[in-house]
């Protein structure tokens, strides 16, 4: 019993000192049975919040959904473990736990004990070491030298971005490569020597100091000068080495230079145009040519020696000799400065001079560099007279000249011309760019223009600009670059074309009239068509007035009535059903007053009946008609409408009469036309009833031909239709259909009607019908067109036809359709010497005639018309 206690005593102590948190349950409901003092204060809760409660109603498990499942899975499986577990404390906070659950026998009773460790002091270090491993990576891939670790076999294990762009290779390719890829191949040999050798000799790193230059070779086999510098080092308990590995490719190359430079250094000097000369304790003890060339000596070894202020003007030398001496006592270079030499001849001349102080053969020095400036001070007193001159042609030119900054189109300066023209002062000028006054639209253009400027020097072109108060002037502009020493400048100059402008608008438009009014003239002229006329006027109507709708009311005299004629530029057709009396609305009144009727604003007369009903919903705000007058007969009105107020000027309600006048002309026209029409219809009745008298006429006097003339009319104008003539065509050939016998006017009643078959003398008189027909027709000029059929419709395909014998396509095409259609209805009608053929039989004869008396196309198409 004392033992059991002891045992007890101890596993209490043991949970009471552990330094986990330790809770135990009842492995068959889940109540908490005890909880140990770390967890306690771990967590915050009292003891009471924990015991007798199930683990998933303690605060700090609560919010854990899978709290109960866990507990189920761990009755099943008897084991738990959550390596990363956030509980909830009391006072809110979280705190990361490695939560571990066991199932065991107490007592033959299943006990759960569940042990809970705060990882947070491990998770911060976890989180730390990470940090360094990236900040470590980091450091390795920003470092500017490459980074490359090898192992003790001098295979690649590390290869850093610096190594990648060096040597060209990804760091997937070069690692467990060996380091030899890296190196020319005639150096793999004692490469491998030098690497065992440092890895024996016991030495932990060498410098880049202590190897001499190596050569590394690159992806693309390009080799180039590098320093290394190798570390080894041991890493659980291996060797490793890593190298730091620099391109030097740059540095040899400026030791190239540098050396090449101090070549260039002494050939400069030698041919420098500027005189350099160094003097030591007051005396000449090396010039270069230019030097000797300048002050007038022979050779350089004629000045040395000389005192140096001997050169100086008697002016400059006492200035001269202080300059010298500041610089060399306090060791700064003497400032460029300008000054006055004479040469060795005693001549004076200018002279730019610029000192440094050193030592020359361990003893205090001057290297003074000077140049012969003397006709660039001239230069520069020429300059001044020009800047005056050019002042005085700035101010007082008859244009606009501006100064513009290049980079940000600044006015830097402006003449008074420039103030006139814009309205600026010189002072609101100095403070804006040419954007302030560019029109926006313009604004592309021009800066496409400033562009060409740029690149080619110059360039001329028109734009627009708005003055001070607002209004926008035409001008035309001139620049040029002109560069400085300082800074780039355009120089432009503004020429006020406004008025000029307005002339060539003008022009312009007057040019456009008269091209708007020869277009209407040639339509007018062209067709009598008075709706496409009418058309095309309105058409310039409104393209050339600007405006928004107009339309033509035509005057009918018998309803004196003024009726839709045409209209444009409507929202609805409801125009097209205006009819106006005259002296009614603005029409009307227009018509019966012969005068223009205008209405600047229509939304100042509300209860017009035009507006309310007809014009409803077209939104128009003003109104003109014009009469149509010709000849002092009114023949319609002319009316334009615009949604806008309109200011129009004398060149637009000229223009507006005279499209009036030209709609005018077009009715007159179209009336006249319609005249003639009427009268040329009636005037082709009255032939085509005298040609009906005499084709009549011609039945009555041959009985057997009685009803023959009318069908071959009507089936020569079908087949003639057929193979495509034109209606005027048809009239030709249904007068000349009627007409065919017309020549048997000609032949004696006794042959014409003789009841039997004619003697040869007879058919010799018989067969001149056709020349009688000619001389019968053709002094007739409406019928000359109709005589093909008369004259020729007994001429054969083979040519044994009369009067002429013709053959094949000499004979006219409605002759030979003729000639088919005749012989057809001949052969098919009663006659006194024969009964009427059958269709069939006709037929068989046509088709057997087809290439000899008959033209074969013209059978074909005939065979295949209905009869």
């Amino acid at each position: 019993m004392q033992t059991l206690k002891n045992s007890e005593l101890r596993y209490r102590r043991l949970f009471e000192s552990a330094q986990d948190g330790i809770l135990i349950l009842d492995a068959e409901t889940g109540m908490i049975e005890d909880v140990n003092s770390y967890l306690i204060k771990m967590l915050g809760y009292s003891r009471e919040e924990f015991v007798k409660k199930k683990l998933w109603e303690v605060g700090a498990f609560r919010d854990i959904e899978a709290s109960k499942g866990a507990f189920e899975a761990l009755q099943e499986n008897e084991f738990i473990r959550y390596e990363d577990l956030p509980l909830k404390m009391k006072d809110g906070r979280l705190v990361q736990v490695e939560f571990v659950s066991n199932v065991y026998l107490v007592d033959d009773e299943k006990v759960i004990q569940c042990n809970i460790r705060d990882i947070t002091d491990r998770k911060r270090a976890e989180e730390k070491l990470s940090e360094s491993r990236a900040q470590f990576v980091g450091i390795i891939d920003a470092a500017m030298d490459a980074i490359i670790t090898v192992d003790a076999g001098q295979s690649i294990i590390g290869f850093n971005l610096a190594a990648e762009k060096m040597f060209g290779y990804p760091a997937g390719r070069a690692i467990g490569q060996p380091l030899a890829l890296l190196l020319p191949e005639r150096f793999h040999a004692v490469h491998t020597k030098q690497f065992a050798r440092f890895g024996d000799d016991g030495q932990t790193k060498r410098t880049m100091e202590d190897i001499p230059t190596l050569t590394g070779v690159r992806v693309n086999g390009e080799e180039f000068p590098v320093e290394i510098s190798i570390s080894r080092i041991e890493v659980a308990g291996k060797r490793l080495y890593t190298a730091i590995v620099r391109d030097i490719t740059d540095r040899k190359h400026a030791e190239e230079v540098l050396h090449a430079s101090e070549e260039r250094y002494r050939l400069l000097v030698e041919t420098l145009p500027d005189g350099v000369v160094v003097h030591s304790q007051g005396r000449v003890v090396f010039a270069n040519p230019a030097c000797a060339t300048i002050i007038g000596a022979d050779r350089t070894t004629d000045l040395i020696g000389k005192p140096v202020i001997e050169f100086v003007h008697p002016d400059y030398r006492e200035l001269a000799l202080q300059r010298i001496q500041q610089s060399q006592s306090e060791g700064v270079p003497v400032a460029l400065a300008e000054e006055k030499f004479v040469r060795l001849d005693g001549i004076t001349i200018d002279v730019e001079v610029s000192a440094v102080p050193f030592f020359y053969a361990g003893k205090p020095a001057m290297l003074t560099v000077f140049n012969d400036i003397t006709k660039r001070k001239h230069a520069e007193e020429a300059l001044r007279n020009a800047e005056a001159r050019y002042r005085v042609l700035f101010e007082q030119s008859p244009y606009g000249v501006l100064l513009l900054e290049v980079e940000t189109g600044k006015t830097v300066e402006a003449n008074d011309v420039a103030h006139k023209q814009l309205g600026y002062t010189r002072e609101e000028f100095s403070a804006m760019s040419i954007s302030d006054y560019e029109v926006l639209e313009n604004a592309m253009e021009t800066a496409n223009h400033m562009q060409k400027i740029i690149l080619e020097g110059s360039d001329d072109f028109e734009t627009l600009h708005h003055t001070k108060s607002g209004e926008i002037r035409n001008v035309h502009v001139l620049v040029k670059t002109l560069p400085l020493s300082d800074v780039s400048l355009f120089y432009a100059i503004y020429q006020d074309i406004t008025e000029r402008k307005q002339v060539d608008e003008r022009i312009q438009r007057q040019f456009e009239h008269l091209t708007a009014l020869s277009a209407i003239d040639r339509v007018i002229a062209a067709n009598f068509d008075l709706k496409l006329s009418l058309l095309e006027i309105l058409s310039h109507v409104t393209k050339e007035l600007n405006v928004d709708a107009a339309d033509i009311l035509i005057f009918n005299s018998s309803s004196q009535m003024l009726e839709y004629g045409a209209e444009r530029g409507f929202r609805t057709r409801a125009v097209r059903k205006v009819q106006v009396r005259l002296g009614e609305s603005y029409a009307g009144r227009a018509a019966l007053e012969r005068r223009i009727v205008q209405i600047p604003d229509l939304r100042n007369e509300p209860d017009n009946l035009l507006l309310t009903s007809l014009l409803a919903g077209e939104d128009f705000a003003c109104y003109y008609g014009v009469p149509l007058i010709t000849k002092g007969e009114v023949k319609g009105v002319l009316e334009v409408f615009h949604r806008s107020v309109l200011e129009p000027d004398m060149d637009w309600f000229d223009f507006l009469d005279t499209l009036a006048g030209q709609a005018a002309i077009a009715i007159e026209n179209s009336t006249l036309f319609e005249s003639l029409q009427r009268s040329n219809v009636e005037l082709s009745l009255a032939y085509d009833a005298t040609i009906e008298g005499w084709s009549r006429a011609l039945d009555l006097r041959d009985k057997e031909t009685e009803g023959h003339t009318q069908r071959v009319t009507e089936m020569t104008a079908k087949l003639a239709r057929a193979f495509g003539f034109s209606k005027a065509e048809l009239v030709q050939v249904r007068w000349g259909s009627l007409l065919h016998d017309i020549g048997k006017m000609g032949v004696p009643d006794k042959i014409l009607q003789k009841p039997g078959p004619l003697t040869e003398e007879e058919w010799v008189v018989m067969k001149k019908h056709p020349s009688f027909a000619y001389e019968m027709l053709s002094p007739i000029r409406y019928l000359r067109l109709a005589l093909d059929i008369p004259y020729g419709h007994h001429e054969k395909w083979d040519g044994t036809g009369y009067p002429h014998g013709l053959k094949g396509e000499q004979i006219p095409l409605v002759a030979r359709i003729f000639a088919v259609v005749d012989v057809w209805d001949a052969l098919s009608s009663d006659r006194p010497y024969r009964a009427a053929w059958t269709e069939e039989k006709v037929r068989e004869y046509i088709l057997a005639a087809s290439g000899t008396h008959f033209d074969p196309k013209v059978v074909d198409l005939f065979m295949q018309i209905p009869k």
